[in-house]
């Protein structure tokens, strides 16, 4: 019996290889209809039109499930390496590599993201990107280089040895029991190496002695996968169970078996259905003598039947009928209880969920735990987020910081859209508006709310919870290092020309459009990241603090920028923001590209917080005040 922790672990396993695989469906699909349609054999022979067939099996789908498993790994970094990891396993393999590729994609990601956690906090400001750059196009080549090497032949050493074995069965009469490598060699995409290569020669042999052949449905069958995926049609959830009704199609009627292979990597316990179907198969078409007169290409129902002899027909129907129900009664026992796992895994999150509703309508408190019941044990990462990940929440994280780094503690503060956030944060401080969102993203952490990114007090009393338990001379630290003053960096994505003053007022939206424009104007931003800004704005106030608005676009707008910049526009009177009718003076647009406008955000934020400064730029008739003080270049203080 197994251990719970040895069941937890393969079921972790599975679901990973089922979300390497799951997003790429829709590529296995697009393949199969290409191959089933246009290859020599297929309904509409076109030679021109096969020629996809190739190259799509050899390089497009082993990458995406290659950056695919990079980026379960490591994000988006993680399946650009995973993907080039893969190419060195294409490159040294002459062979399709979806088994190469499982690995070699999870390898660059798990590979990258350790090098981005050891360069973290050590590049210095402004390198970011091209470290950031070069590091993946240095790792990736690596390992590009060491799978073209090791992992490429490894994989083709495997399927050499599964080939090897089912000559050596056939060879013996021990024909059910190649099954037991044919079957999975299928999965791992060997079936046109062992059907064309080792039973096509022996049954072309046979055909032209005894007028028809069993070899040539040993693999051709396609009971074993119809029974798999009409398990998966009565017993699975989600995206497989909605594929698979079309995948049924595809694979019995079009004869393109590659299309089940995902729904058994996906849950690796289904090879002993697919192996005890394939033994079914083999042993009805002995009992009946039954066999084909030629390869049945593709293998199709209508295929196998056309090249059926009138004496095998029966044989030939009862070896598919009877294969697909044991392989549909053994994949029906793994599918139903994959099924209970994640229905059980879904209830719990729901009733957690469910739990944490009740509390907060129970408490008017907009967080949902608030700062005192926060537990503050082992916490390594806190992340401040925002939709888009940019303006509002890199404020806030750069004011949460500068106090977390000033009472001594070892805490990692950061930024990130709400989309990208990860398992591994502790507590997640995001605008009480979306809460809801954060928690769907990240159920794991501390949801902790607030109703402005500025807000000060807010982040003190999280550091002096944080701070408890610390000694009494960190405490002292805290004291002093708060009131240091903190150098502010040159801002190089703000100019002179970039700052418009005495503005006239308007409604909220017509100057955040006028702020796009100006972006736009600038050469910052496309023209459609304009109206991004006015929806982010209708999502959740980018107002700040003391006449301070940042407006920026929604995290789908990030493709839009064309580099990273600011402009300021300055409305004297004042514009209607936020939800409690506070007035913004200054309007700073911002369009970001990676990190670099990190650095200008962290002195803003120190600038921002002094209300009599601020009011000093909201009036002032000098552009080159509100550069210098902006861009950290100016000693002006309102003591």
């Amino acid at each position: 019996m197994l251990s719970s922790n040895a069941k937890i672990r393969i079921q972790s396993f599975g679901r990973f290889l089922s979300n390497m695989v799951m997003p790429n469906i829709g590529a296995f699909i697009a393949w199969g209809f290409i191959t089933a349609l246009f290859i020599p054999t297929g309904w509409l022979p076109n030679e021109s039109l096969a020629a996809l067939v190739g190259p799509m099996i050899t390089y497009l789908l082993p990458l995406l499930i290659g950056y695919t498993g990079g980026k379960l790994m490591a994000g988006e970094r993680g399946g650009v390496v995973g993907a080039i990891t893969t190419m060195g396993v294409i490159v040294g393999s002459d062979i399709p590599m979806f088994m190469g590729a499982m690995m070699a994609g999870p390898l660059g990601g798990y590979v990258i993201k350790h090098v981005d956690a050891y360069f973290h906090g050590r590049v210095k400001s402004g390198f970011e990107m091209l470290v950031n750059n070069f590091s993946a196009g240095i790792v990736g080549m690596i390992l590009a280089l060491l799978a073209f090497k090791l992992i490429g032949p490894f994989a083709t050493g495997i399927a050499a040895m599964l080939e090897s074995g089912v000559d050596i069965l056939v060879q013996n009469g021990l024909l059910p029991l190649t099954s037991v490598l044919v079957e999975p060699a299928k999965i791992l995409f060997l079936n046109n190496a062992i059907n064309h290569g080792v039973f096509s020669p022996l049954g072309i042999q046979e055909s032209s002695e005894v007028g028809q052949s069993i070899f040539f449905l040993i693999e051709a069958n396609p009971g074993p996968g119809l029974g798999v995926l009409l398990a998966y049609l009565m017993f699975g959830r989600g995206d497989a169970k909605q594929s698979s009704a079309g995948a049924v199609i595809i694979h019995f009627f079009g004869g393109i078996h590659e299309i089940y292979f995902p729904y058994v990597l996906m849950n690796p316990r289904l090879l002993l259905a697919v192996i005890a179907g394939g033994m079914t198969n083999v042993a009805v078409l002995s009992l009946f003598n039954a066999g084909l007169v030629s390869p049945a290409s593709p293998g199709s129902i209508f295929a196998v039947l056309l090249m059926t002899p009138k004496a095998s027909l029966i044989g030939v129907l009862l070896s598919v009928a009877a294969s697909a129900c044991v392989s549909f009664l053994v994949a029906s026992f793994f599918v139903k209880r994959a099924a209970s796992d994640e229905q059980g895994s879904g209830d719990l999150e729901a009733a957690t969920a469910q739990m944490k509703s009740m509390k907060n309508d129970a408490k008017p408190a907009v967080a949902v735990a608030s700062i005192a019941s926060v537990n503050t044990q082992n916490i390594r990462k806190i992340v401040v987020a925002c939709d888009a990940g940019m303006g509002s929440s890199a404020m806030g994280a750069s004011v949460l910081r500068k106090k977390v780094e000033a009472a001594g503690l070892d805490i990692d503060v950061s930024n990130l859209a709400i989309n990208d956030l990860t398992a591994d944060i502790d507590i997640v401080v995001t605008h009480k508006d979306l809460t809801d969102r954060a928690v769907q993203s990240c159920p794991s952490a501390q949801h902790l709310s607030l109703t402005n990114f500025m807000d000060q007090a807010f982040y003190q009393q999280l550091v002096d919870k944080l701070s408890q338990a610390a000694a009494p001379q960190a405490q002292a630290h805290t004291q002093a290092s708060s009131q240091a003053n903190v150098e502010p960096q040159e801002g190089e994505v703000l100019s002179l020309s970039n700052i418009s003053l005495n503005l006239p007022s308007t409604n909220r939206d017509d100057a955040i459009r006028l702020v796009g424009r100006k972006l736009h104007d600038a050469g910052f931003v496309d023209e459609g990241y304009v109206e991004a800004m006015v929806d982010r704005e209708s999502q959740v106030s980018t107002y700040m603090e003391n006449g301070v608005a940042i407006p920026h676009g929604t995290s789908d707008a990030k493709g839009q920028v064309r580099k990273t910049g600011l402009v300021v526009c300055q409305f004297p009177e004042g514009i209607a923001f936020g939800s409690n009718g506070e007035k913004a003076k200054l309007l700073i647009g911002i369009a970001a590209k990676g990190n670099e406008h990190m650095a200008l955000l962290s002195s803003l934020a120190d600038q921002i917080a002094n209300g009599e400064l601020m009011e000093l730029l909201g009036s002032t008739d000098s552009n080159a005040l509100i550069y210098k003080v902006l861009s950290g270049q100016s000693s002006v203080s309102m003591a």
